[in-house]
């Protein structure tokens, strides 16, 4: 028979894989960032610009909308994780008593302990199957942030005709750059925009 901790270990699995969507597209702003916020980007027709990713998954609308829906998903899943481990831990620690006591002849015991085992596999296969939809939600996410940045992208340097627009995060590809190349506020103004724009298409329809 296996112990509660398998349980617990399995739940906290869960939480950490949680945790890291609540996390997605949160934080605060780097000093690269705050440099770029004082710079205008005045690049002209033809140069190779770059935009702050990080920067756009924390202040575009979308992506807190998004993030907002995903959180919200995330929580009830997990609760109810909680609640089923929670309850099966309670039932495993029950008859471990009860064992320890003498208080069931072994016929009961084994086809208890027969019982418990299903049920610990019931939640581990439950578990794993909530973490994987947890992973695609992240996923999903992510592809209809990315779809949205890049749509928009290609719009807007059909106008502006850029030779090439690159993607900092973290730091890279862009190490360094004239300041007055980076683009990610106008690019921010614009998508918030478009998704207003396409929001309230959306209510009026």
């Amino acid at each position: 028979m296996k112990n509660t901790s398998l349980i617990l270990s399995i739940i906290s699995l869960v939480a950490v894989v949680a945790f890291g969507i609540v996390s997605l597209t949160k934080g605060g702003k780097t000093a690269a960032q705050a440099e770029g916020e004082a710079v205008e980007a005045v690049a002209c027709e033809g140069a190779i610009v770059y935009i702050d990713l990080d920067r756009i998954l924390m202040e575009y609308d979308m992506a807190n909308d998004l993030r907002s829906v995903v959180e919200t998903k995330v929580q009830n899943i997990q609760a109810e994780v909680n609640r089923r481990g929670t309850k099966l831990e309670k039932e495993v620690k029950s008859f471990q008593e009860k064992m320890e006591k003498g208080l069931m002849t072994r016929s009961v015991a084994e086809v208890q302990s027969q019982k418990l085992q299903k049920q610990e596999l019931e939640f581990n296969n439950y578990a794993a199957q909530k973490q994987q939809e947890i992973q695609e939600e992240q996923v999903v996410m992510m592809n209809q942030l990315g779809d949205a940045i890049k749509t928009f992208l290609d719009k807007y340097n059909a106008e502006k005709q850029y030779a090439m627009i690159l993607t900092s995060q973290g730091g890279a590809p862009v190490i360094t750059a004239d300041p007055s190349l980076n683009i990610t506020e106008d690019v921010i103004a614009g998508l918030k925009a478009e998704y207003i724009a396409n929001k309230n298409k959306k209510n009026n329809e």
